[in-house]
C-alpha cells in the first residue's frame, strides 16, 4: 500500500497511530533542528515534522525534497504543540519516520497553493498543475457532486438517462456547426450536435416520456465569461405528455436543494420561481436575463423629455435609470458611462439631483423645465443619479439594461450579492427581424410551439397579424442575472410546422429535406411534449462564486478557442488530409 489515509484525514482521535501518508510537497521549511513539510493530495494537507531524533534517512531525504516532488511518508500521528485552526488537519502533525522519494519534480512555472501567481495563459498550459490547486480542485470536486445530484434527483423523477449521437447531421440552430469529415463519403460531413434537441423530440414519439442526460454540446461560438468555446454540458431534459408548468414544476423542485446544499450564499429562491414575460423583462429590467439581485429598473421617460430640445433624444426612445443616494464622483461617472459605452456602443448621458434639490449635472441644461413632472414621475430625492439611454426602442432598452447592471458594481446598497435570484422569462417572441438579412428570421427556437397555435400563424400569413407580435411557449430560466437554460413547448404538428417556417421563406419540402426524421416522426403520431437544458458549466460557476465559466471546467480553452495544453487546434498530416479528400486553401503560419 502506497497509503493507509489521506492527507485531509487525521484528527485528534489518531493521534499515537502510525500511519503512512502519500502526496505532493506543497512546502518545505527547514529550520536546521526540525524540517516541516505540507503534504498535499486531493483530500487536504497534513504537516510532517522531521526532528533531530528522526532516523538519519528520513532526515537526509527530506532535507533534499523540493516543490511538488510526490513522496511518501511513514511516522506517528501526534499532537501539534502549536495547532492552526484554518486547517482541517491542524490539531495534529505526522513525526516521520521514512521518508520516501516516488517521484522528483521539476520547479513548477507557478506556485501552487491557495493563490496562484500564475496569468491565465501559464495556468491553462500548465493545467495539470493548476488543478492540483486547492480553490481549483475543489471546484472540479463540486462539479462531480453537482452532476451526481442532479442524476440522482431525475431519476427520483422518473427520468431515464439516454445517451444520444455525437455524429450526427448539420441543421439550422443559430449557432456555426463543427463539422467532421466523413471518410466514406467524400465530399459530405457529419456535425458535432449544438444540442441533443431533436433527438429529445424523436425519443417522445417513441414513447420514452421523461428523458434526460448530461448531455456534451458543440457550438462554434466566441468565448465570454459565462460562455466556454468548443463544447459545454448541459442537464438535457425532455417530457412527453407536459405543459410548461411541468417543466417548471421539475426544475423548480430538483434545483433549489441544490443550490442549497452546494451553493456559496446561503439564500436561493423557492419555488414557484417568478415569471416574467419577455416584453416586460425588456421594458422594466433592459435585458431578458435580468438580475433581480438588483433593486433598480429601468423607467420609460419618451414623453416627459423626448422632446426637450436634445438632440441625442429626438424622435428616439429614452428611458431612464434612477439611483439613489449615489455619491459618486464625477470621474467614477464618466467612466460608467465609458464603460456602458464599450458594451453597448451607445452613449449615456445624465444629470442628478444635488444635496439642494436642484438639477444639475450632465444635460441638466435640458431637463431643467421639467423638473417638476421629472421628480414626481421619478420620485426623485436630493442626492439621486438619473441615467439616460435613448435610440431605437430596443437599443434604448438594452444599454439602460447595461447601466443598471453596471451601476450596481458602484453603488453596491442597491444590490444583494449573497443570494441566488431565479426567474422565469417567458412568452418570448416566435420571430424577430435579422440583424443580417433584414428579413423574417426565428426568434428563439424553430421547434417552438406558437401561443395561438395554428390559427395565428395563418392569419400571419394572410396579412391579418403582424408576425413580430407572435409569442411561443418558449421560456429562460435566469439566475444572478445569468441565463441558465432555454426551453420549450415544443411543435409536434406537422401541419404547424411547416406553417411555422413559411413565414421565413421555407416550404413544406425545406422542412422535409432539412428535418427528415423529425417531420415523418411525427406524420407518426407525436404526443404533446416540453422540454428545457439548464447548463451544467454555468450552474457549478455561479454556485461556486467563480468568475468565469473557465474555474469550473476541468481541461478549459482559452479566450481564442485554443488548447494550449495540448496544443489544439494543430496541423495534420497531409495523408490524413488525403484520406478525407480535404484540401486546406489557407493554412496559418
Amino acid at each position: 500500500m502506497y497509503r493507509t489515509h489521506t492527507c485531509g484525514c487525521l484528527r485528534a482521535d489518531d493521534v499515537n497511530r502510525t500511519v503512512t501518508l502519500a502526496g505532493w510537497v506543497q512546502k518545505v521549511r527547514n529550520l536546521g533542528a526540525m524540517t516541516f513539510i505540507d503534504l498535499r493530495d486531493r483530500y487536504g494537507i497534513t504537516q510532517i515534522v522531521v526532528e533531530e531524533h528522526s532516523p538519519a534517512e528520513a532526515r537526509e531525504t527530506a532535507c533534499r525534497l523540493g516543490r511538488e516532488w510526490v513522496v511518501q511518508v511513514t511516522g506517528k500521528v501526534v499532537e501539534r504543540s502549536s495547532k492552526n485552526p484554518k486547517m482541517a488537519t491542524g490539531d495534529i502533525e505526522v513525526a516521520a519516520e521514512k521518508v520516501v522519494v516516488l517521484h522528483e519534480a521539476e520547479v513548477p512555472p507557478f506556485t501552487i497553493e491557495e493563490t496562484s501567481d500564475g496569468g491565465d495563459d501559464l495556468r491553462m498550459k500548465y493545467r495539470y498543475l493548476d488543478l492540483r490547486n486547492p480553490d481549483v480542485k475543489k471546484n472540479i470536486v463540486m462539479r462531480c457532486n453537482v452532476v451526481t445530484a442532479l442524476r440522482q434527483a431525475m431519476n427520483e423523477h422518473g427520468f431515464l438517462e439516454i445517451t444520444t449521437p455525437i455524429l450526427t447531421a448539420s441543421s439550422p440552430e443559430g449557432a456555426r456547426d463543427y463539422l467532421v469529415p466523413a471518410r466514406k463519403h467524400p465530399g459530405m460531413f457529419y456535425a458535432l450536435p449544438q444540442a441533443p434537441q431533436q433527438f429529445k423530440q424523436l425519443l417522445m414519439t417513441s414513447g420514452f416520456d421523461r428523458y434526460f442526460q448530461i448531455a456534451p454540446c458543440f457550438r462554434d461560438e466566441d468565448a465570454r465569461g459565462d460562455r466556454s468555446p468548443g463544447e459545454f454540458y448541459q442537464l438535457d431534459m425532455e417530457m412527453a405528455f407536459a405543459t410548461q408548468e411541468d417543466v417548471f414544476s421539475v426544475l423548480e423542485d430538483v434545483l433549489p436543494p441544490i443550490f442549497a446544499k452546494y451553493g456559496t450564499y446561503n439564500t436561493a429562491s423557492s419555488a414557484p420561481f417568478k415569471r416574467i414575460a419577455y416584453n416586460d423583462a425588456m421594458e422594466r429590467y433592459g435585458s431578458d436575463k435580468p438580475d433581480l439581485r438588483i433593486d433598480l429598473e429601468v423607467q420609460d421617460v419618451t414623453d416627459l423629455i423626448g422632446g426637450c430640445g436634445f438632440q441625442p433624444f429626438e424622435g428616439n426612445t429614452v428611458k431612464a435609470v434612477v439611483v439613489s443616494d449615489m455619491t459618486a464622483t464625477r470621474k467614477q461617472i464618466d467612466k460608467l458611462c465609458a464603460d456602458v459605452e464599450v458594451v453597448t456602443a451607445n452613449k449615456v448621458y445624465w444629470f442628478k439631483l444635488d444635496e439642494k434639490g436642484e438639477i444639475a449635472g450632465g444635460i441638466a441644461k435640458f431637463v431643467k423645465e421639467q423638473k417638476d413632472e421629472l421628480v414626481e414621475k421619478l420620485g426623485l430625492k436630493p442626492n439621486t443619479f438619473v441615467g439616460l439611454t435613448c435610440g431605437k426602442k430596443l437599443a434604448a432598452q438594452k444599454t439602460a439594461g447595461v447601466l443598471r447592471r453596471l451601476v450596481a458594481d458602484l453603488c453596491p446598497a442597491h444590490i444583494d450579492r449573497e443570494k441566488y435570484e431565479f426567474c422565469w422569462i417567458v412568452d418570448f417572441p416566435m420571430y424577430e427581424i435579422g440583424e443580417e438579412s433584414g428579413e423574417l428570421e426565428f426568434c428563439h427556437n424553430p421547434f417552438s410551439m406558437p401561443n395561438g397555435g395554428l390559427e395565428i400563424l395563418q392569419k400571419a400569413a394572410a396579412g391579418e397579424v403582424d408576425p413580430l407580435t407572435i409569442t411561443a411557449y418558449q421560456y429562460d430560466l435566469v439566475c444572478n442575472g445569468v441565463e441558465l437554460s432555454s426551453g420549450a413547448v415544443r411543435n409536434h404538428d406537422p401541419e404547424i410546422m411547416i406553417e411555422a417556417f413559411k413565414l421565413v421563406r421555407l416550404g413544406e419540402e425545406d422542412v422535409k429535406a432539412k428535418f427528415p426524421a423529425m417531420y415523418n416522426a411525427f406524420c407518426y403520431g407525436a404526443p404533446p411534449h416540453a422540454g428545457i437544458a439548464p447548463g451544467v458549466d454555468r450552474m457549478v460557476m455561479l454556485l461556486a462564486g467563480a468568475e468565469t465559466i473557465r474555474e469550473v471546467i476541468p481541461f478549459p480553452m482559452n479566450k481564442n478557442a485554443q488548447d494550449v495544453m495540448m496544443g489544439a487546434p494543430g496541423k495534420v498530416d497531409q495523408k490524413q488530409l488525403d484520406e478525407l479528400h480535404i484540401a486546406c486553401t489557407k493554412v496559418e503560419e
